[in-house]
């Protein structure tokens, strides 16, 4: 019988999980446990990625700097030297236990450009079939507000999406989600699964460490990302990385095939004991007496699997369940890899066009914000046309500028933004074209290089899941009904 399939996992750290915050040492009893959770992983078949904050935190210890300077020229100088000693380091505990291991760097802009994200993508998949384990970190160096991710907590949810992973751990200084402030509430109470997460209620005070960028919210921004892309995301203790091996034997039991038929084996054993306890031998003496390790049933119910033994214990953390209707590829990297330069406001017909697999057509745009060429990202924002009155004045030509102004602002209405897209047109031709039929496009321009805005291949729409957070005891409490009714 063929046993569980690999899962892909990345695992994230966050700078406070890999140098004291106060005296920046490197915390090498945390990087060494993580260095023998990752190859205990790829010895048993997993793909693994790592995602490592660090490299300003290193530099500060290396450059004997006492707090973490504003300054981006320093920022970038420290992230240049510490990325040297990181990526030493990581080495050094590789090697002990001949591991090897690949740095990628990346920022915003190899993500935005399509041919370097499928690039990356390539050289992340040739590294995972060498047996490779790719430590990925921002490019701090380089990266500027304009170009950078925000937080590595970002930068591990579209890695995770990139090479197609199956979880991913964000590890940070406590073991789960809490509805409330588990320093401050005693009666706080841990979120163990999350089924959606605009309806999540939680503590989201951390605001991460002093050499850190990202908190408890940056993490749930990025389990909104990874579940979009289908990949389950962990918020789990990083002072404890063994429990990364738990929770995935545990992910991955309940995915597999095999766990169920040794369920149903079981449970055919347990029948086939009872009906022989409700005619014992004493009541059939013409039978034969039956020799334990011969009987059918009870060879077959020690062989079997205890699928209804009680389980080992489950770390604490919160498990983020992966959306049902996995967005594609494309549209993933359309939505969360790109950067808008302006914005499209649409009416709604516009948008239930969309939502039934149309393009934009320019007679259902409203309104247009910023200044972007054509095939450049915007966001989509649904308006409600309102009826503009001019309360009784006649515009003179004078002022019949600031009365389209006017006019502009009162069509906006109630904002409501639904997604991206790539526009077939510059923000000058849109202004020019909205509101018209496709038709008139060419008169209005004296060219016409599409009918449509933006093609429907090219336009992403946000994703919301219809559940609610449930609790871990209720997600166990469903499993036992199940056993029990299999019995």
């Amino acid at each position: 019988m063929r046993g569980p399939r690999p899962l892909g996992v990345v695992i994230k750290l966050g700078t406070s999980s890999i140098v004291d915050e106060k005296t920046h040492e490197p915390l090498l009893s945390i990087l060494t446990s993580i260095v023998e959770t990752a190859v205990k992983l790829r010895k048993d078949g997993h793909r693994v990625v790592i995602v490592s904050s660090g490299a300003i935190g290193v530099g500060l210890r290396r450059m004997d700097v006492d707090k973490r300077p504003k300054q981006v020229s320093k920022l970038q100088a420290l992230a240049a030297i510490g990325q040297c000693r990181l990526m030493s380091l990581w080495d050094s505990l590789f090697n002990h236990l001949r591991q090897p291991i690949a740095q990628i760097l990346l920022t915003r802009n190899d993500i935005s450009d399509r041919s370097r994200y499928l690039n990356a993508q390539r050289t992340f998949n040739e590294l995972l079939d060498m047996g490779v384990i790719p430590i990925v970190n921002e490019n701090d160096t380089l990266a500027v507000s304009e170009i950078k991710f925000g937080d590595n907590d970002t930068l591990s949810a579209i890695t995770a999406a990139m090479v197609h992973a199956d979880l991913l751990f964000l590890m940070t200084d406590v073991d789960c989600l809490y509805d409330k402030n588990p320093r401050t509430n005693p009666d706080a109470q841990p979120i163990e699964v999350v089924e959606d997460i605009g309806s999540l209620v939680a503590d989201v005070s951390s605001a991460g460490s002093s050499l850190g960028t990202g908190g408890m919210s940056t993490k749930i921004v990025a389990a909104r990302l990874a579940t979009s892309a289908g990949v389950m995301t962990i918020i789990t203790r990083s002072s404890n990385p063994g429990n990364i091996i738990k929770i995935v034997k545990h992910v991955q039991a309940s995915r597999s095939p095999p766990s169920l038929a040794a369920a149903a084996t079981t449970a055919k054993a347990t029948r086939a004991i009872k009906k022989q306890q409700q005619f014992p031998s004493a009541e059939t003496p013409d039978l034969p007496q039956q020799n334990p390790e011969t009987n059918p049933a009870t060879a077959a119910a020690s062989a079997a699997p205890s699928a209804l033994a009680t389980p080992e214990k489950i770390p604490l953390h919160t498990r983020f369940l992966p959306s049902q209707q996995r967005i594609r590829e494309r549209h993933f990297w359309i939505l969360h890899g790109l950067r808008p330069h302006g914005t499209l406001y649409i009416d709604q017909g516009a948008y239930r066009a969309l939502v039934g697999k149309a393009g934009l057509l320019p007679v259902g745009v409203v309104d247009v914000e910023g200044t972007f060429a054509g095939h450049e990202a915007v966001r989509l924002v649904v308006v409600e046309r309102v009826k503009k009155t001019y309360g009784g004045e006649s515009p003179t030509s004078e002022g019949e500028g600031q009365q389209k102004e006017k006019e502009r602002l009162w069509v906006k209405g109630t904002e409501r933004e639904v997604g991206r897209a790539l526009t077939e047109y510059s923000s000058a031709e849109i202004l020019r074209i909205k509101g018209h039929q496709s038709s008139e496009i060419e008169k209005l321009l004296g060219y016409a290089d599409s009918e449509y805005v933006a093609q429907r291949g090219s336009v992403s729409l946000f994703e919301t899941r219809p559940a609610t957070p449930v609790r871990e005891s209720a997600d166990r409490k469903g499993d036992e009904s199940d056993a029990a009714a299999a019995v």
